[in-house]
Parts: structure tokens; sequence; C-alpha cells
């Protein structure tokens, strides 16, 4: 089911005493999720991402916009009639039930041609049980099931009905490192399986990059970048969308262009053609650094960390704005521990460059 939301805009009003003005929590919103893709809604908390989930479910209403699945506009149709299944981050199983009678619950409540007999119920339950990898608990109460299991009954209730479209709101907040792991896999492996267009909603970006066809980054009610998650991290457009991307961040520093040059402090670190003179922040991934004993960028050399077949360099420098600086290596390199600095030569493709000001990406020529 291809949904499209156009001018998709949600205002609350002000309860500030010094303002009247409404708080915009989404706005203007236009985009297309692509018929049996997941895409994922990243950003950090208070963006607007759980509100955009909201007005796709039917829970909230827009103050401007139109919401289509499909050909239908649903903007003015009630949650129950949408189609939609929705899962959120607390599970929200009934207590008192079973397994069975928590997934069984949702197609208890069908009406008219849509009714089914206990025998087909018993059915689609066991099948959406069986999908989850669940079918062996359906005799038991929530409170028996660990965190993961209980998550995937919520998705298996989600699913008995077979939405038009699935909503996950950060279903993954509340397990533990090892389950977040293994449940994020198995959303992806259902999704595929089912076919069925499914919107993620989450501010882990490891999390929304892993298992996302489509990934779309929102700051403060507006969507700042969408792509495939890695044409996003390797093309972000301003520096919000370079900062919020990546484990460990990216490295940011206050930098100068003269001349086709890019300058970190007096190092002039890069030719950069195409990029106007002035300052701007200075921008290069974690595994953009080649240790090299010549290289133009000179920094304080702090710690040196064993990461297996990764080394993490641990370095300062007056012009970073990070605390640290963190070069991720090859284990196959060696950092002379007795050194006070160390040196890096820098990738092109792996350095951004960003205004002073407005913090959009300044392009320059990367050399073959």
């Amino acid at each position: 089911m291809k949904v499209v939301l156009q001018n998709l805009t949600k205002k609350y009003p002000s309860r500030s005493k010094t303002s009247r003005e409404d708080v915009v929590a989404v706005n203007d919103f236009n985009f297309e999720i692509p018929d049996g893709k997941l895409i994922g809604l990243l950003g950090p908390s208070g963006c607007g991402k759980s509100t955009t989930l909201n007005l796709l479910s039917g829970l909230q209403k827009p103050t401007e916009g139109k919401i289509f699945f499909g050909d239908d506009d649903v903007t003015g149709l009630p949650a129950e009639k949408r189609g939609v299944g929705l899962v959120f981050q607390n599970y929200a199983l009934y207590p008192h039930l079973t397994v069975r009678q928590n997934i069984m619950f949702p197609l208890q409540n069908l009406k008219g041609e849509d009714k089914l007999t206990k025998q087909q119920m018993e059915e689609k339950s066991l099948a959406a049980a069986k999908l989850v990898q669940i079918d062996q608990l359906m005799d038991r109460k929530p409170s028996e099931l660990s965190g993961g299991q209980q998550q995937r009954v919520a998705i298996a209730r989600a699913l008995v009905k077979m939405p038009r479209i699935l909503l996950l709101d950060e279903p993954l907040s509340n397990l533990d490192a090892r389950l977040r792991l293994q449940t994020r896999e198995e959303i992806r492996r259902i999704q595929r399986e089912t076919g069925i267009t499914t919107v993620f909603v989450t501010h882990d970006q490891e999390e929304a990059m892993s298992i996302s066809d489509m990934i779309v980054v929102m700051k403060e009610g507006v969507i700042q970048q969408m792509g495939k998650p890695q044409e996003v991290y390797d093309d972000p457009v301003n520096l919000f969308v370079a900062t919020f991307l990546g484990t460990p961040p990216i490295n940011v520093f206050d930098g100068m262009v003269k001349d086709g040059k890019l300058y970190i402090g007096d190092d002039a670190i890069l030719d950069v053609p195409g990029a106007a003179d002035g300052q701007v922040h200075a921008a290069i991934r974690p595994e953009g650094f080649i240790p090299n004993e010549n290289g133009e960028l000179v920094c304080s050399l702090s710690a040196v960390e064993v990461m297996g077949r990764d080394i993490s360099v641990v370095s300062t420098h007056k012009a970073s704005q990070n605390t640290v600086i963190r070069s991720i290596i090859s284990a196959e390199n060696t950092i002379d521990l007795d050194c006070d600095s160390v040196r890096f030569s820098v990738k092109p493709n792996k350095v951004f460059i960003f205004h002073k000001e407005t913090q959009e990406r300044v392009r320059f020529e990367i050399g073959g």
C-alpha cells in the first residue's frame, strides 16, 4: 500500500504565558512511502516522529494537509476504519488474557461482512503467532513472557488482521541491547515476508539505518533529509543530519576555506576546489582518517582503544567542536603511544563542509 502525505501539518495551542503562538509539531510534511517498503522516521525526542505516526493511524487529526493510502483519501477516516496495525513502545497487552486471546482480540471486534467464525479466528491467530515465532506460547499470560516475547505478541496482534500499513512507535526501546538487535532483525524479516508497508519510529539512528529501506530525518517538525540510509549517511545535506547519523559521531571542527584549500587551525588538510572562501564547519567521519607520519592534520594524542579488527584513536585539537576526536582505523596500523601527537591524512569523500551560519552543505569537487 503506497502512502502519501501532502502538506501535512499538526499544530497545538500554546500553553505558554509569554507566547500565544501555536506549537508546530509537524510542519508541512510532503513525502511518499512506496508500496511494501519499511520507512524509518528518525530524529531526537520532540521532533514530531510520534505525532506523524498518530496522524497516519488516525489517532490525531491534522491541522492542515491530506493523507492518502493508495488512491484513498483517509484524512477524515477514524482510526478503526483505516486498516492500520499499531505497535506501541509499552506493548499494551491485556494482562488477564492469554497470548492467544491477546492476538485474537482485534478479530473479535469485526462486524458485518468481516465477522469471522471462532475457527477462522483461531487459524488466523495461530498463523500470526507462527509468523513471529511464538506459537508455542499461546496459553501463557503476558506476565509469564520475557520483554522480547511480549513485543512479539504485540506485533502478532497488529498483524492478525493483515493491515494496510503497519505502524511501529519505538517498539524496541524497552528491550536490552541483545534483544533489541534480535527483535529488529525479526521485524525486518516479518516485514519482508508480509510485504506490508511499514513505518518505524525511533530515535536510535543505528536501529533505523539497519532495517529501513528509506529513512526520514526530522528536526523540530521539519523533514531535514530523506533517502536510502547509506546515501543519507554518505551525503548529508546539513550539519544536523551529519552529526545525528553515525556511531561514533562525526568529528566537527572550526574550519576555514581559503584559495581552494580547507584549513583546520593552521593546517591545510584538503584541496576543496569550488568551495567559496570563508569560515566553515568542517566535519570528518571517524573512518575518514588515515594515519600518516607526514599527514596534514596534526592532533594531540590522548589514547588508543583496541576494538578487535579496528582501533579507535582518541585525540584532541584546538579547533575541534567535539570534546575528543575519534578516528577509526584498521588494527593493522600501529600508533606510537610514546608520541604526544598523531598525524592524519583524510579521505576526501569522508570530509564535509557546512556554511558557518546556515549550517547547509557547501559542495566541493572531489578529485579522481
